[in-house]
């Protein structure tokens, strides 16, 4: 089942159950694909999906450290809500040291052996991990990497 499918019948049911915020978000996650395949003129498949989703993640990881930030709970606990729903339809992610791992042996693939070199290292993982991986801690982790 592909995961735009996962999505319409996740949408059916959330409908049926009366699940507010799990509805609006899946409902928010269409809209984006509606919008990319429009711009793009065809029909997308499940890693253009994906990039939607893992963008509308990082965006809802954003709001909620504002709203942490400014002390605003009942937005912060309803951006919690979406997360987990948004990360229900990504794959399983990858733990520090497994990630730490994939960067070792990216490093060594590439010969890198400076922080000049990060923007090859960062070019060259981010497709092995998209997905199941916070880009914002895969950088940090090769920031740490080359470092030593």
């Amino acid at each position: 089942m592909s995961l735009l499918e996962r999505l319409n019948q996740d949408m059916k049911q959330a409908m049926k159950d009366k699940a507010a915020v799990k509805l609006s978000v899946i409902r928010m996650i269409k809209a984006a694909v509606k919008n990319e395949e429009i711009q793009k003129g065809d029909s997308l498949s499940d890693d253009d999906v994906l990039t939607i989703l893992t963008r509308e993640l990082k965006q809802r990881r954003d709001s909620l450290q504002e709203f942490e930030k400014a002390g605003r709970e009942d937005l912060a606990s309803k951006t919690r809500e979406e997360i987990d729903v948004l990360t229900s339809y990504l794959p399983e992610q990858l733990s520090e040291a497994d990630i730490r791992q994939l960067v070792r042996e990216t490093i060594a693939a590439v010969g890198a052996a400076s922080k000049k070199e990060m923007g090859k290292v960062m070019g060259a993982i981010m497709p092995k991990v998209k997905g199941r991986a916070d880009g914002t801690l895969v950088q940090q982790i090769v920031a740490d990497e080359l470092d030593t």
